[in-house]
């Protein structure tokens, strides 16, 4: 099983490829308003070299709470991607800064296993971030 896995804290970001059982991951720290060269983060787990994104069986992004808009963005990215080849799309739920892509990766194989692989409970149309946290300031309050 082949599985593409993205995660992003804001001030940073890893990339890891499951192909097969081999783990390939890569990070890099960034300020917090640059936007990642998603293909510089590809190349770094050998997009192009020993995978093409159509040999990804599950794509899986991690759903950070430190970051909404680095979620947002990654999700939006994962999703194109997901739809445009028609592949499953698995969020999870961020456990903190020792959790990086490899780990996202892992659990979405994980879960997707657990379902059976079925393609349908994954639908990447439905797979959304979320913000639990909201602090917003109502006007004339």
């Amino acid at each position: 099983m082949n599985i593409l896995a993205i995660k992003s804290s804001g001030d940073h970001t890893s990339i890891s490829v499951i192909l097969n059982e081999e783990i390939n991951t890569f990070s890099m720290s960034h300020e917090r308003k640059e936007r990642p060269d998603w293909d510089l983060f590809l190349s770094n787990i050998g997009h192009k070299k020993t995978f093409i994104l159509k040999d990804i069986d599950l794509f899986a992004f991690a759903n950070s709470q430190h970051s909404y808009t680095a979620t947002r963005t990654i999700a939006t990215f994962m999703k194109g991607i997901a739809v445009g080849i028609d592949k499953p799309l698995i969020v999870i739920t961020d456990k903190g800064e020792a959790f990086d892509a490899g780990e996202v990766a892992k659990e979405a194989k994980q879960n997707f296993l657990d379902s059976g692989s079925d393609h349908k409970k994954f639908d990447p149309n439905l797979a959304n971030p979320t913000y639990h946290e909201t602090n917003f300031k109502k006007i004339d309050e």
